[in-house]
């Protein structure tokens, strides 16, 4: 594992997230004609989704890091904040800080996607969002939410959470205890937000909260000095989009970041997954400017994703390690991966296999494969699995050796082990476009040709390359290198 990475999420820390709720909705559909009772759209509905967004955003990113994350915000008596609370729950976050305020609505935003693009979306929300019972409330479970945590990561939505009553008591509570509070701010009065370690504000905020606009780096810093002179925390860190971030300390600008993002999707949920690695980082002791990189290396990577998405450390170790595009996944990152994949228009293709020491029949078999469609998935049998198919005596190569000789091809997009003896349960969490598969089976025999062709999908049979397999080259092998014939 990279060094950076292992220091950020060694030990497991303990984080309090504070701030606003939101339950994000994407409504998927396509969009093919013009409603003929008003010039708009019509969006023919074809699925839905719901994930966490706002501070829930930022404790999701923490906790698929491994960080034990509590949560604390407002969400009102209703069936929207029943399934955020089941999301965070189901992330691994402990909801137990978080009130619930009838008549105060869950705040939600509704997003309707079309042919790849937004086409609308809808708030639900209170105004005004402040409540002197829910801030009171908040308040006096400070010092309970404060006792095992290692820091504080605050994410203001000015949805009435994050009151500067409020803040001050949090402030003061965590400066007692010696805790970093790292702050991602919005609004125009910035003076709640005094004490803070670091924040993490955009261009547009930081235009707002200083009055200055925004036309030249000198104007950026002139922006960045006046904020530090009135807040004085430590860092603040300007997120800058497509200019990547700039970090600033006591002594002005400390470094910039280069933009690292391959392709830009959905820039929701950019601002809150730097937030919580900067703010990671910090409380891990790591030097302020390599929490910039961090932050900015993950906020490159969930912009390439639908929606408020997390980060998967492997994508992340891949970025920090300077190896690109990630190809290794988990069953769950690979779902999410492709999903954003779908959304832009590019057919899935599955194929799987022991793939026990590669040989040039194997490769022939993937570059054939490939070019059936757009992405590239290996489902590979993980270790004992290959026990239980082929014998004892496999696999040669051991299973994380196995997917990276597959990752380093250029016709695989994505590898994913299934420790079941059948691909049957990758194939229908997948949903593949064209399911192959290799040698001389008929395709009403290809397991998983059901859950494929249930969905419009279709399955292709692909001849093997004659005289090569690894049975033949262990044989050859055994044969002339047995006994005294082998030579080093």
């Amino acid at each position: 594992m990279n060094d950076l990475l292992s220091r950020l999420i060694g030990g497991n820390p303990e984080i309090l997230v504070a701030g606003d709720l939101i339950l994000d909705r994407y409504v998927w559909g396509e969009v093919d004609r013009i409603s003929p009772e008003a010039p708009v759209q019509v969006l023919r509905w074809e699925r839905e989704e719901e994930t966490l967004g706002g501070a829930a955003n930022v404790a999701q990113n923490l906790a698929s890091l491994g960080c034990s994350v509590r949560l604390m915000g407002l969400l009102g008596e209703d069936e929207e904040g029943d399934r955020l609370e089941a999301l965070a729950r189901q992330a691994g976050m402990d909801v137990g800080l978080i009130r619930r305020h009838p008549g105060r609505p869950t705040v939600s935003k509704t997003r309707f996607i079309g042919r790849n693009q937004q086409i609308l979306r809808v708030d639900r929300e209170e105004a005004p969002p402040h409540s002197p019972e829910a801030e009171k409330e908040m308040s006096a479970q400070l010092p309970e939410a404060l006792g095992a945590a290692a820091g504080v990561i605050c994410s203001d939505y000015l949805k009435g959470a994050l009151t500067p009553a409020f803040m001050e008591k949090l402030v003061a509570a965590a400066g007692e205890r010696g805790l970093p509070v790292i702050t991602d701010p919005k609004g125009a009065d910035y003076t709640k937000y005094r004490g803070v370690t670091a924040l993490t504000p955009n261009l547009a905020e930081v235009a707002q909260a200083t009055g200055v606009t925004l036309d030249s780096e000198e104007a950026i810093d002139r922006a960045a000095r006046a904020m530090y002179e009135e807040l004085a925390p430590e860092f603040i860190l300007v997120t800058r989009g497509a200019g990547g971030m700039t970090l600033y300390g006591k002594e002005g600008r400390l470094s910039s970041e280069a933009s690292n993002a391959l392709e830009v999707y959905d820039v929701t949920g950019a601002g809150d997954t730097a937030a919580a690695l900067f703010g990671l980082a910090l409380v891990q002791e790591i030097p302020a400017a390599d929490a910039a990189r961090i932050a900015n290396l993950g906020a490159g990577i969930v912009v390439g994703k639908v929606g408020a998405a997390p980060l998967d450390p492997g994508e992340l170790e891949s970025a920090l390690s300077g190896e690109g595009k990630q190809k290794i996944f988990s069953r769950p990152g690979l779902e999410k991966r492709l999903q954003t994949d779908r959304a832009r228009g590019r057919e899935v293709v599955v194929t799987n296999g022991c793939f026990d020491l590669m040989h040039v029949g194997h490769i022939q078999y993937l570059q054939q494969a490939k070019e059936l469609g757009d992405i590239l998935v290996i489902g590979l049998n993980d270790d004992a699995s290959v026990r239980r198919v082929k014998g004892e005596g496999r696999p040669l190569i051991e299973e994380r050796q196995r997917a990276q000789l597959l990752a380093a091809l250029g016709c695989v997009d994505y590898v994913v082990f299934f420790p079941e003896d059948t691909p049957e349960e990758l194939i229908r969490a997948v949903r593949p476009d064209i399911l192959v598969k290799g040698g001389d089976y008929a395709p009403e025999d290809v397991v998983g040709r059901e859950q494929v062709e249930s969905s419009g999908g279709r399955v292709e049979v692909l001849p093997f390359v004659d005289g090569v397999s690894t049975t033949r080259i262990v044989n050859t092998i055994i044969e002339r290198y047995s006994g005294d014939k082998y030579q080093a």
